[in-house]
């Protein structure tokens, strides 16, 4: 019996476009073609296609009416037009596609077919006769397929030549192209009989924008000619403007270009390319936790350019060597030596912040001096790969990351810690253990660096973030009391006393060991709750004080007195690693001491916005009631005698 298979699902057909729609529109006998001088080749233009042509426009009995060609009226300029994107008339729609290089033809047109047609997107020249049937001659100069650089197609680029590479300049490189400019009826403006090539900055309007824009597609030693509409001919130091033309074809070598990365974005810390390096940039530059081999040489930015250490005269030549991510070297100087390829020399420029003024600074270098590293990078190691370790060498690859980003944390650099806790969470995401024994290890790893993650969050005053990571321990394992006071001292640090006090409550009950340490942390919990109760009262001073119906000024003087800084006592205190509740670890970092507690931030506004306004009597009596509510609830000293 035979198999009937199912017919295949139809694509669906494709919307034509309205060029398209147009020229379906073109009945039989409304446009004819009589070739007068044949074309070369095979090929015709298609869309995409950039079209260069010269046209006559004649009626039946030979009147010229328009022309492109000088000695026919016009400006003697070819017509450029991109197949597909200009607007053009449909009989030319139609006809051109059909032309080769070279080749001149009449194309007899019916009105509807040019600018006769109805809702025709090009109006016809003044005193055109566009109800009458025209000759249109036509000779196809060239044709092309065209970058199109910008879509007012004032900008396009013809490639003669590909490049070399992905890369293109931008702004700021150096550049060095040979160029030359002529008009588009022929003028030479700059002849390529210059003896070396054009030097500019790209992005400093050293050259005509047009001319720039078309630069910035091209790769290394790309030849092309780029055509550029006078709205695009800004005036420059290569090619001061010229009055009356309308268009300039630009013929570019890109010879070389020079990478310059502006590495912050504010012209502060400068990364320029001195010798190109192996391989293709990005995809060959080291990756974060890679070992570095670098010779450098230290100059302090001054006149003198004092050298203060070069490792090829006082490393004993030997170059240095270090692991990236690691906050071994300044961070300026690791930002660019990342994106530099073996090989490269780069020459970088650096502020005091990024250089040696939150780095051991060499004794030969003041304070606050702007550094410039010659760097050459010699090569590098990639990190281990864990794929086919067994589970004892992952764990001690795990532990030696984490002993890292230990080191990092106790330095301060909390980012850099992080990142290192970070990148082994990731790579657990691959790891399969084996029996329950593995699975315990796997599991208590993963949990501290959780917690190690969080305490990260609270140095960086990410008290949320620290929140929800301890979740992702406490949701797995509810009775994780490591966690629970993690998370208690975020809640703190995020002005969350009841949540805190909950989690270190919750301590207790789990553990009785750690009763020492949860009650210290209530103790605190209760000095900054009284803290934010005192800071409160003094914004209701004066509030009592004043008649019913007047007005009183309530917290103007305390609210710049930083109100939410709840914690900014505990700044001293080190934050233990490892989800560890020892006595080193009872109070949150100072950076988590800025994060504001949301009860006092509400009351301070709402009594700011009340003393501000004009009070009616009964608005203050209802105000005044509900504060004294409130006052009665939270302040214990008030009390009733019976």
């Amino acid at each position: 019996m035979a198999v009937i298979e199912a017919a295949a699902p139809e694509k669906p057909k494709k919307e034509p476009t309205d060029d398209e729609k147009r020229r379906m529109k073109i009945v039989a006998g409304s446009l004819m073609k009589a070739v007068i001088r044949p074309g070369g080749g095979d090929s015709t233009p298609s869309d995409g296609d950039q079209v260069i042509y010269h046209f006559t426009v004649r009626t039946l009995d030979g009147v010229i009416v328009q022309s492109s060609r000088s000695e026919y009226g016009g400006k003697g300029i070819p017509i450029r037009s991109v197949l597909g994107k200009s607007k053009m008339i449909v009989g030319l729609l139609e006809g051109i596609p059909t032309m080769q290089k070279g080749e001149i033809a009449m194309l007899k047109m019916k009105p509807q077919v040019h600018y006769g047609e109805d809702d025709c997107p090009l109006s016809a020249p003044t005193d055109f006769p566009k109800d009458d049937e025209l000759h249109f001659e036509i000779e196809m100069i060239d044709f092309f397929k065209a970058n199109v650089i910008s879509d007012d197609l004032g900008v396009v680029k013809k490639v003669i030549t590909e490049g070399q590479g992905w890369e293109s300049p931008r702004e700021p490189y150096e550049v060095k192209a040979w160029i030359s400019a002529k008009t588009a009826d022929g003028k030479v403006l700059v002849p390529c009989t210059r003896e070396e090539p054009f030097f500019f900055n790209f992005g400093k309007s050293e050259i005509p924008k047009g001319l720039e824009m078309g630069i910035g597609t091209m790769a290394r030693q790309e030849k092309a000619i780029i055509y550029v509409s006078s709205q695009y001919l800004t005036s420059s130091s290569f090619l001061p403007v010229v009055d009356g033309v309308e268009e300039v074809h630009f013929e570019v070598e890109l010879v070389h270009f020079i990478q310059v990365r502006d590495m912050l974005g504010d012209g502060r810390l400068i990364k320029r390319r001195v010798r190109d390096g192996e391989g293709e940039f990005p995809m060959d530059c080291p990756l974060h936790d890679s070992l570095l081999q670098v010779h450098y040489k230290g100059m302090i930015l001054n006149e003198e350019k004092a050298v203060f250490f070069d490792t090829r005269v006082d490393n004993n030549g030997q170059p240095l060597e270090f692991c990236s991510g690691e906050g071994l070297v300044p961070e300026g100087f690791e930002m660019c030596v990342r994106l530099m390829l073996p090989g490269e020399i780069a020459l970088v420029t650096c502020p005091p912040d990024y250089a040696y003024e939150k780095f051991a600074r060499p004794a030969n270098v003041p304070e606050g001096a702007h550094i410039q590293w010659e760097i050459e990078l010699l090569g590098f190691e990639m990190p281990r790969d864990w794929t086919g370790l067994d589970f004892i060498s992952i764990m001690d690859e795990a532990e030696k990351i984490r002993n890292t980003g230990n080191r990092l944390f106790k330095e301060g650099k909390f980012e850099l810690a992080k990142a290192k806790y970070d990148k082994v969470l990731r790579e657990f995401n691959h790891v399969n253990p084996q029996d329950d024994e593995e699975g315990k290890t796997f599991s208590n790893t993963r949990n501290l660096l959780h917690l190690n993650v969080a305490a990260c969050y609270i140095k960086m005053g990410e008290c949320r973030k620290a929140i929800e990571t301890c979740n992702k321990v406490i949701e797995a394992n509810p009775g994780h009391v490591k966690a629970l006071y993690r998370r208690g001292m975020a809640f703190m640090a995020a002005g969350d006393f009841e949540e805190a006090k909950s989690d270190f409550n919750k301590m207790i009950q789990l553990d009785k060991s750690t009763e020492p340490d949860a009650t210290a942390a209530l103790l605190k919990v209760k000095q900054q709750e009284q803290e934010v109760e005192k800071k409160q009262r003094k914004q209701f001073k004066g509030l009592f004080d004043k008649k019913p119906g007047e007005i009183s000024e309530v917290g103007t003087e305390e609210n710049g007195d930083k109100a939410a800084d709840v914690n900014e006592k505990n700044g001293d205190q080190e934050e233990d690693l490892d989800g560890d509740t020892s006595d080193t670890s009872r109070e949150v970092a100072g950076n988590a001491a800025q994060t504001s507690a949301p009860q006092t931030s509400f009351w301070a506004r709402l009594l700011t916005v009340l003393g501000r306004i004009g009070w009616t009597t009964m608005l203050f009596n209802f105000t005044f009631v509900f504060v004294l509510a409130y006052l009665l609830r939270r302040v214990p000293l008030i009390t009733v005698e019976d």
